[in-house]
């Protein structure tokens, strides 16, 4: 079970956050698969510790022998025994927290696993709907909180629980008076837990969304750094990042007030424990009813509670920051497990199909007899009140090239991931060949790929970046590929060819050279329907040439729906569709539409008159 996120006033609709019972049970998942190696590790520990616990007994007995005038040849065997203790629980301490970080560390590797397999099929719409900041700030510092409380905070929660128990437990042999003596802190010391827990899971949830918010507006602002000055907004964003800032700020220094009040309560908790355990101590040698080194030991059994004590209350400021992030974590896998509608079924007008996540169409193959793609009734919205397409039906041909031209806003882009299979309409029924565009295996496995203008150059080789879309592609292969699109000189004319490692840190690849790396994936993927959504918008002018002719090359023999940037993509299409505020007002060859003096012929003039040489067909 999950719950809205607070939203800041950023206006994002940001993603869940999962309550605490959820995030208990996902994290008992978490580690169900390595129940043996966490038994292993605190089996471990739990030895280590009683080893450790005789220290005190023979510091005791060397106080008698030393208060009752023994000679010093007595001291050896004790003097031993605690050398041997030492290196006993040294090596064990060792061995115990060695397994305990293995299983953090495994377990942070599922939960990141699972948290980046679940954040990249969340659908297109939902993200937008929070806002880029959001997900960065959970995929950033959540994570690293969650990791840092795993590696630190884990194995030493998990030795010093076992040193309280043990040692109370040590008390109560030495006489139960000791222990009741020393428990006089333990009212303190809950009260203080209690008071600080009730405080900390909110303020650091709190302070969880502020950072997102202060991520988000942060990356609005350098984002569109070029409008902001053009329209001279900068007064503006940085009052409104700053405003931002403050209140991450403010919640910083209260959750600092909030750990000082809690150190304070903890050491009034000790000097309560160590005077009763002393006064106890006093009355009962004086009594004749234990040894002055017996009421050593149990002072000092209770002053090395000190640490543990501490160590685990402590922890709970990592333990409550931990768990924020954690439950932000399990919030997005939660948002990505939960049912959804069958794309189709769901009805026009309904708001919670409006409000629903959406998921991938569902798809059959199709005979080649048989329309390639069919759009029927379509409507789109990405909340109430903002409607993007309406009631659109379109149908692709097998082998057939349309493309989709419009205004901004128009509806293109949302119409191309609908038949894409990445968004779920909000009603209406597409069928399409199956697959929802992650071309990512081997040829014809991924009937459906989408390509847009941002694509990315992943960190490795060029010949790496290239299989990600089929990992047993030969070397052959991806010179092919390469050589479809019109990149294979440039390819092979890098300092190692194929072997260059290009992405982060790497060989640098302007923005039209990266899209002919994604044109090429989309030959390797050699999917039945492509859908390109302004894949040659960002090769400028003096490249849009050779892009568009990379275009053409790679959607050769196959059906395409291309959301066209420029007009001469239009031109070379089979059919031109035309949207006009979400809806399809007309649809036909390009000579056809120029020449009917509609929508089309309006977009056709204004694009070739501001050309000083307008392009014929």
């Amino acid at each position: 079970m999950t719950t809205d996120s607070p939203t800041p006033d950023t206006g994002a609709e940001l993603l869940p956050i999962a309550t605490p019972a959820r995030t208990r049970a996902a994290l008992r998942t978490l580690i169900r698969p390595d129940r043996g190696l966490a038994l292993t590790g605190i089996g471990i520990l739990v030895a280590a510790t009683a080893v450790g616990l005789l220290v005190q007994p023979l510091l005791g007995r060397i106080v008698d022998i030393v208060a009752d005038g023994r000679p010093a040849g007595d001291l050896t065997l004790p003097v031993v025994l605690l050398v041997a203790v030492a290196v006993v629980q040294g090596l064990t301490t060792t061995l115990g927290l060695t397994r305990i970080a293995r299983l953090g560390e495994t377990v942070l590797a599922r939960l990141r696993e699972r948290f980046v397999e679940r954040a990249l099929n969340l659908p297109a719409d939902r993200l937008e709907r929070a806002g880029a900041g959001d997900l960065t700030a959970r995929v950033t510092g959540d994570v690293a909180r969650v990791a840092e409380a795993v590696r630190s905070a884990l194995p030493e929660m998990a030795r010093s629980v076992l040193a309280i128990l043990l040692t109370l437990g040590a008390l109560a042999l030495l006489d139960v008076r000791f222990l009741l003596a020393a428990l006089l802190a333990v009212p303190v010391q809950l009260l203080t837990a209690r008071w600080y827990v009730r405080r900390a899971l909110t303020l650091y949830a709190d302070q969880r969304v502020a950072n997102g918010a202060q991520q988000q507006q942060l990356l609005e602002t350098i984002g569109g750094a070029v409008t902001v000055r053009g329209h001279r907004l900068e007064e503006q964003h940085t009052e409104r990042s700053a405003g931002r800032s403050r209140k991450a700020v403010d919640l910083t220094m209260r959750s600092v007030n909030l750990v000082l009040g809690f150190y304070g309560r903890l050491h009034i908790a000790e000097y309560i424990g160590l005077a009763a355990v002393l006064i106890a101590g006093f009355w009962l040698v004086r009594d004749g009813a234990v040894s002055i080194g017996t009421a050593t030991a149990a002072a000092l059994y209770f002053h090395s509670l000190f640490g543990p004590v501490n160590a685990a209350l402590v922890l709970l400021d990592d333990a409550q920051s931990a768990a924020a992030g954690l439950a932000r974590l399990v919030g997005v896998t939660d948002l990505a497990d939960q049912p959804e509608p069958a794309a189709g079924k769901a009805e026009a007008g309904k708001p919670e199909a409006a409000k629903a996540a959406p998921a991938s169409v569902p798809r059959q193959r199709i005979a080649s007899s048989e329309a390639a793609v069919t759009v029927h009734a379509v409507s789109h919205a990405y909340g109430p009140g903002r409607p993007v397409l309406h009631e659109v039906s379109l149908t692709l041909e097998p082998g057939e090239h349309v493309a989709l031209v419009g205004t901004s806003g128009a509806g293109k882009s949302t119409l191309a991931r609908i038949v894409a299979g990445v968004q779920q309409p909000t009603s209406g029924t597409v069928t399409a060949p199956a697959g929802t565009g992650s071309a990512v295996a081997g040829a014809g496995e991924h009937p459906v790929v989408l390509v847009t203008q941002e694509v990315h150059v992943f960190t490795g080789t060029l010949a790496e970046d290239l299989r990600l879309a089929r990992p047993d592609a030969s070397d052959a292969d991806l010179r092919t590929a390469l050589a479809t699109v019109h990149a294979l000189d440039w390819a092979e004319a890098l300092p190692d060819g194929l072997a260059t490692v290009v992405g982060e840190g790497g060989h640098r690849l302007d923005p039209a050279r990266a899209q002919q790396l994604a044109l090429a994936r989309l030959v390797l993927a050699d999917p039945a329907l492509a859908v390109l959504d302004e894949a040659t918008a960002e090769a400028g002018s003096a490249g849009a040439r050779v892009l568009e002719r990379s275009a053409e090359a790679a959607l050769a023999g196959r059906t395409a729906l291309v959301v066209a940037h420029r007009l001469t993509q239009a031109v070379a299409a089979d059919r031109v569709v035309v949207l006009e505020a979400g809806r399809v007002v007309e649809s036909g060859p390009h000579d056809e539409l120029r020449d009917a003096d509609g929508p089309y012929a309006a977009l056709w003039r204004a694009w070739s008159g501001s050309r000083t040489t307008a392009p014929h067909p």
